[in-house]
């Protein structure tokens, strides 16, 4: 598939709330109640369980029976540990594997809506019951005329007006929470919820995913490595507006690993690919919790669901290179301060570059420069916030999704690579500082990874 220019189809607004979203606010009330009354009665039951297993277990059942837009709200929550009680947290995890599939007969209306044709003139082979089931698709295993296995990715029906409805209700209160507590203005809550609505309809665009996935896939091999890592191949003739057709992998997911050498290598492979899309590239992958990340059965690592992609312009770019430049290679952040003065998070009175590099140094180096073991999102984020609010600046929302991807290679790394430092790896950084990371490893005495 070629990759021309990648564009998104206008997202409608979100700055809208009428009858439709006032019903829907009262049946999302109502869902929630209903399922911590359950809970209640379950806790009665089986108090040994104690009432805060119970309680989390009733949001989750909620989420499941309001849809899609709750079910994304339950993986952030799973996946975010630090920001969330330890129970409610581990119990959202339900949510990236148990979400529930709909009925394949509407996978094929679909696919034949969307391509024109009928599944038995398009597939060899189509199966009704899917491989998985997600908050926004699900994926079909198909054989294609021609005997080439693939999958498709097929959007659930209805989706774009239950989500734009849940989003501006979601909007609505980010703005309420924002007038009455400090961290959320800070932390500039409603634009948070700007660009998720942004990036959700850009997501609900299959169009657009099939280009970036397959734009990430050549980006991989850009430098002429990377040949244990991959991505689907898209099938552009098999795609459409809601449907996208790609290369079955034959894997497991990260976690499911072992714990050993090989884990590490290939969570540091799966890492410098990211990286390298992250300050090279620009379009990064923006959702790599682990069942986006697999093994396949060949040992390479191969990256899934382009669904959610963050993309970064150039001083943004700049930006994250200069601060790693600092945490991997010489320790000084002082270039990196000109970077955040030009972007608006500090302002030019806060000092010279130089004393804003001290700033930036304290902030950032422990975090990024200690082992993942001891990297805490919660703490990443706090660090932003703060650095926001004391210079009455907003919070760089770039870096908030940047540092929510380092939340889920954290997780690998406590699990799979206990003593692997993301932040002063040298082979991560390979091809972002090559004259540098080549002359590091010479003065160490360091051979990099394949």
């Amino acid at each position: 598939m070629t990759t021309g220019p990648i564009t998104t189809r206008p997202a409608p607004p979100l700055r809208e709330f009428g009858v439709r979203e006032f019903l829907r606010l009262l049946v999302i009330g109502a869902v929630l109640v209903f399922y911590q009354i359950l809970a209640v009665g379950k806790w009665a039951l089986a108090p040994r369980r104690g009432w805060p297993l119970h309680a989390s277990e009733g949001v989750v059942d909620a989420f499941f029976v309001l849809g899609p837009t709750f079910v994304k709200v339950g993986q952030l929550m799973g996946s975010s540990p630090g920001l969330f009680p330890k129970v409610l947290a581990d119990t959202c995890l339900r949510c990236l594997d148990e979400v529930p599939p709909y009925p394949g007969a509407q996978a094929r209306a679909t696919i034949e809506s969307d391509l024109g044709r009928p599944t038995a003139e398009l597939f060899s082979r189509f199966d009704d019951v899917p491989l998985s089931s997600a908050s926004v698709a699900q994926v079909h295993l198909c054989v294609l005329r021609d005997g080439r296995e693939v999958i498709m990715k097929v959007q659930r029906r209805g989706i774009y007006h239950r989500m734009k409805v849940d989003l501006r209700i979601a909007y609505i209160f980010a703005r309420a929470l924002e007038k009455f507590i400090v961290f959320f203005k800070t932390a500039n809550a409603s634009a948070i919820i700007v660009d998720l609505h942004a990036a959700t309809f850009a997501e609900l665009d299959s169009v657009v995913e099939a280009r970036r996935q397959a734009r990430f896939r050549e980006s991989i091999s850009a430098f002429g490595d990377n040949e244990y890592v991959t991505a689907p191949e898209v099938f552009a003739e098999y795609c459409g507006s809601r449907v996208i057709c790609m290369e079955r992998m034959h894997g497991s997911p990260l976690d499911q690993c072992t714990p050993g050498d090989a884990s590490e290598l290939v969570v540091r492979r799966a890492a410098k690919v990211w990286m390298e899309a992250l300050v090279l590239h620009g379009l990064f992958h923006g959702d790599v919790h682990a069942g986006n990340v697999w093994v396949l059965d060949d040992g390479r690592v191969s990256f899934l669901d382009f669904g959610v992609m963050g993309e970064l312009d150039e001083q943004w770019r700049m930006l994250l290179q200069d601060l790693f430049h600092a945490t991997v290679v010489d320790g000084d952040f002082t270039r990196l301060a000109g970077s955040v003065k030009r972007l608006g998070i500090v302002t030019d009175d806060v000092g010279t570059d130089a004393e804003v590099g001290l700033i930036l140094q304290a902030v950032f180096a422990p975090m990024l420069s200690d082992t993942l073991a001891h990297f805490s999102l919660t703490d990443f984020i706090k660090a932003l916030v703060g650095m926001g609010k004391q210079y009455r600046t907003s919070s760089p929302e770039e870096l908030i999704l940047v540092g929510k991807q380092l939340g889920y290679f954290e997780r690998y790394a406590i699990e799979l690579a206990p003593n692997w430092a993301l932040g002063t790896d040298p082979f991560v950084f390979k091809n972002v500082f090559p004259a540098e990371i080549a002359a590091l490893s010479t003065a160490r005495g360091v051979e990099l990874p394949d």
